[in-house]
């Protein structure tokens, strides 16, 4: 039996994929603002339109389902536009983060199978030198100028037509290719399906109650799966997204942002948050219309969240935990338990099934030190072409997350550090961000990141590597006087080092690994 046009546009209907979300709204609400990125916007009809063009010009050019197409971009409408057209085409965008190295890029094109790259104008250099070695890239297009070996993105998007491309869609089928950090090694690929992250998104708009007409605003870049993730919620609310620029962070164009947009939600880094907060002009600006602030990301010290209520008493302040695999949120802790459960990152989302459990797979009591496993809809399909990696991640039936935590006897979850951050000096288990904590309350200290280095007699001890809040410089033994009596002794450190800032990716997160190649000869263990 022949399936007709009627029958195709109704199939295709059924699926709650991200493209027909987008479709959706663009009938529904088609004057709305879909997406704003400095002096630009596109309503919901413009985008899907454009989105449209851009997937119907990609398949003219040989990209198929199934197919990875990678979008090496900074943040702005492109991405956004980029995302959604190769998933109409039921392919499968690879974000790429624009801050790696030549080598690192390669990487990814070449692990992913991308055959096509969408890159800024900024970056086409970088997505030409890396894809002259690569045969499997078909083409590269830019938002810059045609050059050599690249096209225009705006002939790319004017040569296809604005109608839906003909392609039906599955739940099943992957949305995004999403590589870990790769704090600690070699990035991998989550595969993420539409079903993920459609499940992720309905989580978070009942868990932060969000609503139709919200306006969000987000300090992430969009590479990231919390940019994505922050993205989507106001996409399937027919809501507005605000998009920041993702380099060179100012506090000051935050605030008159919120101010502006009349912004509802937004989400901020706990580093970004504490430059915001900090400003003299924080106190000034009009942000009544704002219900929820979001941190998340990395903890923040309670000096920084404490700030954060000061500044802002009539918001909602709310820690998103999560992380890419789960697609991505796991827990949240909400507004009327930041200051009750100060340091928790709260309770389970909605649709996500947590136990805590020791190296045999088996639960531990509350208020011991396990590792946080998950089931359900948002839990990846699995890391791509890495089955081992795949099959350790899953085993016991469970998606191990790597994080160790303890749960109180209200079930409010504690993160208590990583798995791989742990260290052990002497036979003796240490938690780093324990150490952390009593390290930070030093008034002298602003920021304090506690790595394992290579010891000759303890195998490997605490290093604390101090960003100052002010002029002072304690010493080892003031620091281990002031945290006596938090801390047994062998949990002290045993140096401490001051440096500017901290090593970051791009989510915030402290690259530990970095701080630990650094300082891997302090004590002349490997020499």
């Amino acid at each position: 039996m022949s399936i007709t046009v009627q029958d195709r546009e109704l199939s295709r209907s059924r699926r709650l994929v991200l493209g027909e979300i987008l479709a959706r709204n663009a009938r529904r609400e088609p004057s709305r603002a879909a997406v704003v990125f400095e002096d630009r916007s596109l309503s919901f009809a413009e985008l899907d339109r454009r989105v449209n063009r851009l997937a119907n010009a990609l398949a003219a050019r040989g990209v198929r389902s199934g197919d990875k197409v990678a979008v090496l971009m900074y943040n702005s409408i492109e991405v956004v536009e980029s995302f959604f057209a190769v998933q109409k085409l039921g392919a499968c965008p690879v974000p790429v983060n624009f801050r790696l190295a030549a080598s690192e890029v390669t990487y990814i094109l070449e692990d992913s199978d991308s055959v096509a790259v969408l890159t800024d104008g900024r970056l086409t250099q970088l997505a030409l030198d890396v894809t002259s070695q690569i045969p499997a890239v078909r083409f590269v297009a830019t938002t810059g100028e045609a050059a050599e070996g690249a096209e225009a993105y705006e002939d790319l998007v004017a040569s296809g037509s604005p109608d839906a491309p003909d392609n039906v869609v599955e739940e099943s089928d992957l949305a995004f290719l999403m590589y870990t950090s790769g704090t600690t090694g070699r990035p991998k690929g989550a595969m993420l399906t539409h079903r993920n992250l459609v499940t992720n998104t309905v989580n978070w708009v009942m868990e932060m109650e969000a609503r139709p007409g919200d306006v969000w605003l987000s300090g992430l870049p969009l590479f990231h799966i919390g940019g994505v993730n922050g993205l989507l919620p106001f996409i399937y609310l027919a809501g507005t997204c605000v998009i920041t620029p993702s380099t060179n962070f100012d506090p000051l164009e935050a605030l008159a942002l919120l101010d502006k947009h009349a912004v509802t939600m937004c989400y901020f880094v706990a580093t970004q948050w504490q430059q915001i907060c900090s400003l003299p002009e924080a106190s000034e600006i009009n942000t009544g219309r704002l219900r929820r602030a979001l941190w998340g990301a990395s903890q923040a010290p309670p000096s920084t969240l404490r700030l954060l209520l000061e500044t802002f008493p009539a918001v909602g302040i709310v820690n998103a935990f999560g992380q890419t695999e789960m697609s991505s949120n796991t827990c949240f802790l909400k507004a009327d338990d930041v200051e009750r459960k100060m340091g928790s990152v709260g309770l389970p989302a909605i649709n996500v099934e947590v136990r805590v459990v020791d190296e045999r797979g088996e639960d531990v009591p509350p208020g011991e030190t396990g590792e946080i496993v998950y089931r359900g809809p948002t839990v990846m399909e699995g890391y791509y072409k890495k089955p081992e990696a795949t099959e350790e991640a899953f085993r016991g039936g469970w998606f191990h997350s790597g994080d160790l935590v303890r749960q109180d006897d209200e079930g409010y979850i504690y993160v208590v550090d990583r798995v791989k951050d742990m260290i052990i000096s002497g036979g003796e288990n240490i938690y780093p961000a324990e150490v952390e904590r009593a390290i930070e309350r030093h008034p002298a200290v602003r920021e304090v990141a506690v790595v394992g280095v290579p010891h000759p007699r303890w195998v490997e001890t605490p290093l604390a590597v101090v960003v100052p809040s002010g002029d002072e410089r304690p010493g080892i033994d003031d620091i281990c006087e002031f945290v006596k009596s938090e801390l047994a002794s062998y949990k002290k450190p045993a140096a401490v080092t001051y440096v500017a800032e901290l090593p970051r990716n791009a989510a915030g997160k402290i690259l530990k690994r970095v701080l630990r190649d650094a300082h891997a000869d302090l004590f002349g263990a490997n020499q």
